[in-house]
């Protein structure tokens, strides 16, 4: 009996430190914690102006380059205009893009458009430059006649439309060769009114014309006056009312002097030189019995 307590003890006692030790090493489960759904952030999309003029000259891109087919021929060259446009590598309007030398159909900028293709052209233009793309075009920036082949091996087919295949231009190892163009979510196009402006030129705005004011003439009809009357204009200096005026001063006059000796020049007779008061002494009698003669000389002053 004493045995059997002393196993039955010993038993309980292995038990009481199994569970004591397995509440020791038992580590509790820990619930995760709830994720919040964040969706990544978009950065501000690139903004490319346009002009009427550069609608245009989208729209004359895609009627020469798709051979004047349909609406996916035309979606397609004008994915890839806007390829073009956003790739940085090439102009930064559409005008530039599609007037650049050698690359789009001669004479795009210049050959007349049929009137029974403008509707379906407009609307393709408007589809693009909302933001819809030909869905197989994707990257593609360059194309040619469909049919045709050529030796070069980065030539990356993605779409045929219009007449045209469209190809990326891509490494062995499937890099584009060429900088990418931004998706179309991107990118948006803001409408700058106006035909004459071009969309990479900072907005100008042009002074206005003003009216044209009648010029007034300031010369007066003429109109003859029987008396007229003469009014002198009022001077800033004021002339001095009284001043005084002697009525006469005396001159000191010298007594007139006459010398009996006729003038030889006639010139000094007409114009006498000024006179001097000369007192001219008397010739002295002749003494012992001599006679005046008429004949003496005088003495001239």
């Amino acid at each position: 009996m004493r045995a059997q307590r002393k196993f039955g003890a010993c038993l309980s006692g292995l038990l009481i430190v199994g569970l004591a030790a397995t509440g020791c090493t038992t580590t509790q489960k820990t619930s995760p914690a709830p994720r919040t759904a964040t969706k990544p952030i978009r950065g501000a999309k690139v903004t490319y102006n346009y002009t009427a003029k550069d609608k245009e000259c989208l729209e004359r891109a895609m009627y020469f380059e798709s051979e004047r087919s349909d609406p996916s021929g035309y979606m397609a060259v004008g994915t890839v205009v806007m390829n073009r446009l956003t790739s940085g590598a090439y102009p930064p309007t559409i005008c530039g893009v599609v007037s650049q030398e050698k690359q789009f159909a001669p004479g795009v900028m210049s050959k007349e458009v049929k009137d029974q293709a403008k509707p379906d052209l407009d609307n393709a233009a408007s589809a693009i430059l909302r933001g819809e793309r030909h869905p197989q075009v994707k990257d593609a920036m360059f194309f040619h006649t469909e049919g045709l082949r050529f030796p070069y091996d980065n030539m990356h087919y993605v779409a045929y439309a219009g007449g045209n295949a469209f190809y990326e231009k891509r490494g062995r190892d499937g890099e584009l060769q060429t900088p990418a163009p931004l998706p179309a979510y991107e990118v948006a196009m803001n409408y700058v009114p106006g035909q004459g402006m071009s969309a990479t030129q900072s907005p100008f705005t042009l002074p206005e014309t003003q009216p044209a004011v009648p010029q007034v003439s300031t010369v007066a009809a003429f109109t003859p006056v029987s008396n007229p009357t003469v009014v002198m204009p009022a001077t800033t200096t004021p002339i001095p009312t009284a001043t005084y005026i002697p009525a006469a001063v005396p001159i000191p006059t010298p007594a007139p002097t006459f010398i009996s000796t006729p003038l030889s020049d006639e010139n000094a007779a007409a114009a006498p030189a000024p006179i001097s008061t000369v007192v001219i002494p008397q010739p002295r009698p002749e003494l012992e019995g001599t006679s005046l003669s008429a004949k003496s000389p005088r003495i001239r002053g």
